[in-house]
């Protein structure tokens, strides 16, 4: 495998957690940082999840790795900034975390694989590109589910 080959399938587990939060939040591409043997991909979540709904949104992805038979290494739950860490059988490391106001971050990370360029990611958000924005804004679409409660 090499480096695009692990930006690919670190897509393929973006998707396939994303797709199981019902009902859908809006996401972004965060930055793809890539190290000497490595790749990280990022989705940085758009809908305000609100604090009375963090619990919810972190269990339906922690549900959802598990059932993924993916190992859980850590939680942290902090009330304010919790996050999951886990890692899939072929050895790509994923995190949820939750950052300032509520903004939830996905990451994967690959395994040491063989060098290669890397494309941008080619799954299209479901909301803006905020192509070229860096950093991007904080959450900004509300959502009668996951934002109840925020002010």
């Amino acid at each position: 495998m090499n480096m695009q080959d692990a930006a690919d399938r670190a897509d393929e587990i973006l998707d396939a957690v994303l797709s199981e939060v019902k009902p859908a939040v809006q996401w972004a591409h965060g930055p793809t940082s890539v190290g000497s043997c490595d790749v990280s991909r990022m989705r940085v979540v758009m809908t305000i999840v609100s604090e009375q709904r963090r619990g919810s949104f972190l269990g339906v992805v922690d549900r959802f790795w598990r059932k993924s038979e993916y190992r859980i290494k850590a939680i942290n739950k902090d009330v304010d900034l919790p996050a999951i860490y886990a890692q899939t059988s072929d050895g790509f490391g994923v995190t949820l975390s939750v950052g300032g106001q509520g903004q939830a971050f996905f990451e994967v990370d690959s395994p040491c694989v063989e060098e290669s360029d890397v494309e941008e990611s080619t799954t299209a958000p479901n909301g803006p590109s905020y192509e070229g924005v860096y950093p991007l804004p904080r959450p900004n679409v509300h959502s009668d589910f996951w934002s109840t409660g925020a002010s």
